[in-house]
């Protein structure tokens, strides 16, 4: 399989932001021109082309609407040589994401791609492969990523010919290869695994459904966690808690803001929904910036068959109706051809109208319809979306909603009960090979495990 680094040389290792930012507020904060008191940090470090002494320069800041990222750049003034990068600093997703897009127009060529140094770039076809922390975290296109690689594999091409033109040859024809894809004279598959969960393929027909691009989310492996440098918690020996003691009492453990990374606390409730099942409820509250978030999980198994709600939403009281979103359910709209994937919005408790103001929240703050560079067709129809989804808040429009969980963990407020909801209908079914995949289960064995034979010492 054909594999390639990246072009150029790396700038020394950088030191962490707690040894650069020394100041009260926020280690990362917007990037802004009206503010003075961001100022890159300067550090000696030494030049890997003349191996003498050059600076580099960090400068923490954050992407609005994306996360927190390390800005450096090298250069030394005795060779002139130069070199720039982009390191992520947000958190680790609690979920890898594997994007698989099928190319089919030169169109697509153009879509915004962020890969981290952790994520493996493919396309099939060729056999070609950018492998795991090959090449430096990149915010670039479909186009720009696969010109990065001809890059790569060109840039020892000169010296290859002088020692081996049968190697350099075959080189020459595989870059011609590449070249190719990008005429797009047939159809072809670009995958993007990452198992940190940061990277992103656009969707230029967001909100609707992009029919070429799909996004899985999984559960990283232990070869996976390792990789990342995260480590499985070990569970509590001799623990004297007992269910009662969980469920009248409030955990809390440090953590950092997802918004400004400054040190904060999570609390984390166990709670009976009625007529349901026991979710886990996460809350955390920033005193630096404000900054509030809750998640919920649930507190139970994978139930044995899936569950589809679908809910006509006729008035204004439908928006009251408590909603228990996992993190492993569908939203659809059929009637705006809108649908939120697994993963979308994480885990939520909350109401009707709170789920429509996320998702109307999340669709305006897409990062690729901001700034200078954004599509004026696309900003134009996720202003009409939003207007839609601004409707039905309003009672002014009637829809269908619809959560669809493979694990059968989500909830939806029966007004009625115990009697018949005549506006909501439930459906259980059974999970299909890809769900169970995407779930984690074909691989689990949770029967005749005991029975098996350990190995011997």
């Amino acid at each position: 399989m054909w594999a390639l680094g990246e072009p150029g040389r790396p700038p020394s290792p950088s030191p962490s932001p707690a040894s650069v930012s020394s100041s009260a507020g926020p280690a990362f904060r917007p990037l802004s021109a009206e503010d003075e008191e961001q100022l890159p940090a300067e550090v000696e470090s030494l030049c890997m082309a003349c191996f003498r002494n050059g600076v580099t320069r960090l400068l923490l800041t954050k992407i609005p609407f994306f996360k927190e990222i390390i800005v450096s750049s090298f250069s030394c003034s005795h060779c002139n040589w130069t070199n720039a990068e982009i390191q992520s600093a947000g958190r680790i997703q609690e979920q890898g994401v594997c994007y698989t897009l099928t190319v089919r127009s030169k169109q697509d060529m153009n879509r915004e791609v962020v890969k981290t140094d952790c994520a493996t770039a493919r396309v099939p076809e060729l056999d070609f492969e950018i492998p795991a922390f090959s090449q430096k975290g990149v915010l670039t296109t479909l186009e720009g990523l696969i010109d990065r690689a001809v890059a790569g594999l060109e840039q020892d091409q000169p010296r290859r010919r002088e020692t081996d033109a049968a190697l350099a040859e075959k080189i020459d024809g595989f870059v011609s290869k590449l070249k190719r894809l990008k005429e797009v004279d047939s159809h072809f598959t670009f995958i993007l695994d990452d198992p940190s969960g940061n990277s992103f393929v656009e969707n230029p027909r967001a909100p609707l459904r992009d029919e070429a691009l799909v996004v899985t989310h999984y559960w990283r492996t232990a070869q996976q966690a390792a990789m990342l440098g995260l480590e499985a918690e070990k569970p509590q020996e001799n623990s004297t808690d007992t269910e009662d003691d969980l469920r009248n009492e409030v955990l809390q453990f440090n953590t950092n803001c997802p918004e400004c990374n400054a040190p904060a606390t999570t609390n984390m409730k166990l709670v009976q929904i009625p007529h349901f099942k026991e979710v886990i409820i996460m809350a955390t509250n920033c005193e630096a910036c404000g900054h509030r978030t809750n998640e919920v999980k649930s507190g139970g198994a994978i139930e044995p068959l899936g569950t589809k709600i679908t809910l006509r939403v006729t008035d204004a009281s439908d928006l009251t109706r408590d909603v228990l979103k996992s993190e492993t359910c569908r939203v659809e709209i059929p009637e705006l051809e809108f649908e939120l994937g697994m993963g979308g919005l994480g885990g939520k408790f909350t109401t009707l109208e709170g789920l429509l103001k996320d998702i109307q929240a999340l669709v305006e703050r897409n990062p690729f319809t901001l700034g200078d560079s954004s599509n004026p067709d696309r900003t134009e129809k996720l202003h009409a979306f939003g207007r839609k989804l601004q409707q039905i808040l309003d009672g002014q429009l009637k829809v269908h909603l619809i959560l669809d969980d493979p694990a059968g963990n989500s909830y939806l407020q029966n007004t009625y009960a115990p009697e018949e909801d005549p506006e909501m209908a439930v459906e259980r079914y059974e999970r299909c090979f890809e769900q169970n995949e995407e779930l984690g289960l074909n691989d689990m064995k949770t029967e005749g495990y005991a029975d098996e034979a350990s190995p011997q010492r």
